[in-house]
């Protein structure tokens, strides 16, 4: 699956043409071109090697993947790795989409490892943003770093409303402490997911916006900067929920271990409740005499010594909140 774009002076020329003639559109006057390769083979990537001049590190960054998210700064152009990120409801997980791209002068090459990656999305975001498009390279590198960090707080989002839901499971009246605890190493889990890709992304902007790559102009400049902030603001609200988590299983354990309290005195209770007919009984029942013995009076006398202490013994736990 390919994808290409042409622009000039800011407006889209044509799109959709064979890899093989991004050399000759970047020969046009204002010309910008974006590429995009889904799942390509050597091939592929060695054509726009040619096309293009790219470095042979690059190409190998791209073909292997599972980079951290990076730019590298070669002669000819600068490559850049980003991902975009989901949270699965159901099992609260981290989903990433990685994608790699060559930037140069008037061009953008975007590859992407897998189809899960929304380039349609982005491509709506480029027309929708079309106001920039005359920057060329650099509008077309804001979109998609805007995109991607905008998923990013997508995902941050997610965790939160899943770690308010497991907020509520915590103090639910009928505990489900493996359900707590499942979905708190699963949340847990993302957040540090979403920590590693979110962090260098820090880095990555940082030098974009160093003068000495004379990259992004005055007018992109503020944009690159909108981006960075949302950044900061995903690393710190990240940072904040994993907090949030380890105060979450602490607290689980906290009442569970008070429930148990409150277990063990109820049961407490009815143990000493049920003590007394056991010791009324056991007195009653010895083998010599005593005052009722043989009598009708014993009878009643043992059943109310036993009703009685029982109630007062009752009483005085309900009065204490042990029953």
């Amino acid at each position: 699956m390919v994808h290409t774009r042409c622009y000039q002076g800011g407006v889209l020329t044509e799109k959709d043409f064979p890899v093989e003639q991004v050399s000759e559109h970047l020969e046009l006057p204002g010309a910008t071109v974006w590429v995009d390769l889904c799942v390509p083979d050597q091939s592929d990537l060695e054509l726009l090697a040619d096309e293009l001049q790219l470095h042979a590190l690059a190409l190998e960054d791209a073909t292997v993947g599972r980079q951290r998210p990076k730019l590298d700064h070669y002669d000819t152009h600068l490559f850049l790795t980003v991902y975009q990120v989901r949270i699965d409801p159901p099992t609260g997980q981290l989903l990433t989409a990685e994608v790699a791209a060559f930037v140069t002068r008037n061009a953008l090459v975007t590859v992407r490892r897998t189809p899960d990656f929304a380039i349609d999305e982005l491509i709506r975001r480029w027309d929708a943003d079309s106001g920039l498009a005359g920057k060329g390279v650099p509008f077309l590198l804001h979109g998609l770093l805007d995109f991607v960090v905008d998923s990013h707080f997508a995902a941050v989002q997610s965790l939160d409303d899943e770690i308010e839901r497991l907020e509520d499971l915590v103090f639910d009246d009928h505990p489900r402490n493996a359900e707590v605890q499942r979905r708190s190493f699963a949340l847990r889990k993302s957040l540090l997911q979403l920590r590693r890709v979110v962090m260098p992304m820090r880095e990555v902007l940082n030098a974009l916006l160093r003068g000495d790559l004379h990259l992004v102009d005055e007018a992109t400049a503020p944009y690159l900067h909108d981006v960075y902030d949302h950044v900061l603001r995903v690393t710190e609200w990240a940072d904040s929920l994993r907090d949030l988590v380890a105060t979450i299983l602490e607290t689980n354990l906290t009442i569970q271990g008070n429930r148990l309290n409150t277990i063990m005195k109820q049961v407490t209770s009815w143990a000493a409740i049920i003590a007394v007919p056991t010791a009324v009984t056991g007195f009653y029942g010895q083998n010599v005499a005593f005052p009722g013995f043989g009598d009708t009076a014993g009878f009643w006398l043992s059943t109310a010594l036993m009703v009685g202490l029982s109630g007062a013994l009752y009483l005085s736990f309900r009065r204490r909140d042990w029953l």
